[in-house]
């Protein structure tokens, strides 16, 4: 629907535009493809040296991909909805497939990834919520 500028009326509530549904979805998939990625190449070797450089990856790019979410859809309890996708796919992995399958590998690498891909990223939601609450009991005439 297109607005005559002539005729539109001044001085209303200026509304917050809608997130995009599809920028949306896709930060959302992208958060559940970040997992599969993650538990795929988290067994990468160089040599005889195991490499979880994946494990840094992660966590770098959950954050990007919550800082992203924020922005679009401007409310932190959307923004979560990345990590929530990489915490259920996460999970999914876990699982075992048909005949005892196991996609990811047993050791150390396994306990350190949810919590280092998840920990920036709930840290950056964590400190934001922070900052909104301090804003919003601060008195009217110390607001910026």
């Amino acid at each position: 629907m297109t607005v005559d500028p002539a005729t539109k009326q001044s001085g209303g509530p200026v509304s917050e535009p809608e997130p995009r549904r599809g920028a949306v979805a896709l930060l959302v998939i992208s958060g559940g493809l970040c997992a599969v990625l993650s538990v795929f190449y988290l067994g990468l070797y160089i040599g005889g040296v195991p490499f979880p450089v994946v494990i840094l990856l992660a966590a770098v790019m959950n954050l990007l991909l919550v800082a992203a979410m924020r922005t679009e859809t401007g409310s932190l309890g959307r923004a979560a909805l990345p990590l929530v996708a990489w915490a259920v796919v996460f999970l999914l992995c876990l699982a075992g497939g048909p005949g005892g399958d196991q996609v990811v590998v047993a050791d150390w690498r396994l306990l350190l990834l949810p919590v280092a891909a998840l920990a920036p990223a709930g840290f950056y939601l964590f400190s934001a919520r922070l900052k909104e609450i301090t804003r919003a009991v601060r008195p009217p005439e110390q607001r910026p």
